[in-house]
């Protein structure tokens, strides 16, 4: 780790995501190094699992904006086939590499002043957000408790396809890391079907959320959005016509009084229940 590393961010961008936890990159990411490189990845995947299960899908040539043909046609055959590709894709080593990209470590110590990053292990993935599927989709919630590692944690998340208003952009509550972590309730009642961190829901969530305005930046392969850990945000409603890809990595302050005190460990991808190390956060 050099010495004084590079500073990728202006002092308005900081100021800027200090004040609202959360900040857009516009073409932070070149598309031909970084991104094409993981969709390629991902149309090579699909097409192995067409011919897997000797589907009468027919796969048009690579393109980055259709990297994911075939996709729909697939999960619409057995849904069991999206979750292949969603723990496959993770694997991708053009997707590891951008994970440990050293402008990640840049702007981890920039943002949060520190000499010391850390990268969230298993914390990393990309998401696919499919059409009409409420199941996996995340509702408003904070980072933090579905993570751990430190309260100075940072979503580093950036989009694989073109978000309009049709698939669903995040929504973001600006403002809303200032007031700190918030307890939640371990099980949505109105969807059951929900487990894991896709079933916590804030306390007083709806009288909560009406506190803060609220941004849903439409996004395109190559921006990059940084969220801080307890920034209120949660995944739109994809009405559109295809699924919705996008990245998250995340990155932490090791020097953080609160990750020194748990010992920086992980959350739900580590198997660690919220009660074992935050029993407050638990709502009565």
């Amino acid at each position: 780790m050099p010495s004084s590393p590079t500073r990728l961010l202006t002092k308005e961008q900081i100021e800027t995501f200090h004040r609202d936890g959360v900040l857009v990159v516009r073409d932070f990411y070149d598309l031909g190094r970084d991104i094409e490189p993981i969709q390629y990845h991902i149309y090579r995947i699909i097409g192995l699992l067409i011919a897997k299960y000797g589907l009468p899908i027919r796969q048009p040539a690579f393109h980055p904006d259709t990297f994911d043909a075939g996709y729909v046609e697939l999960i619409a055959h057995d849904r069991k086939i999206g979750a292949e590709i969603y723990d496959a894709v993770k694997q991708i080593p053009a997707f590891a590499r951008l994970v440990s990209a050293e402008r990640h470590e840049w702007i981890t110590c920039q943002i949060r002043d520190t000499d010391l990053p850390g990268t969230c292990y298993g914390g990393s993935g990309i998401r696919i957000d499919n059409p009409n599927e409420e199941k996996f989709r995340a509702d408003w919630h904070q980072d933090y408790p579905a993570q751990f590692r430190s309260l100075d944690g940072i979503v580093f998340w950036s989009p694989l396809v073109r978000i309009d208003e049709e698939l669903g952009p995040v929504r973001f509550c600006l403002g809303s890391h200032k007031d700190g972590l918030v307890p939640v309730v371990p099980k949505d009642s109105d969807h059951p079907e929900k487990t894991g961190a896709y079933a916590l829901v804030l306390q007083d969530r709806d009288r909560r959320i009406a506190r803060y305005p609220q941004v849903a930046p439409l996004t395109a392969p190559g921006d990059l959005v940084l969220i801080d850990f307890l920034n209120v945000h949660a995944s739109g409603y994809n009405r559109g016509q295809r699924s919705r890809w996008s990245m998250q990595m995340r990155y932490f302050n090791f020097r953080e009084e609160t990750g020194i005190r748990i010992g920086w460990r992980g959350s739900f991808a580590a198997g660690v229940r919220i009660e074992e190390i935050h029993p407050e956060l638990i709502a009565a």
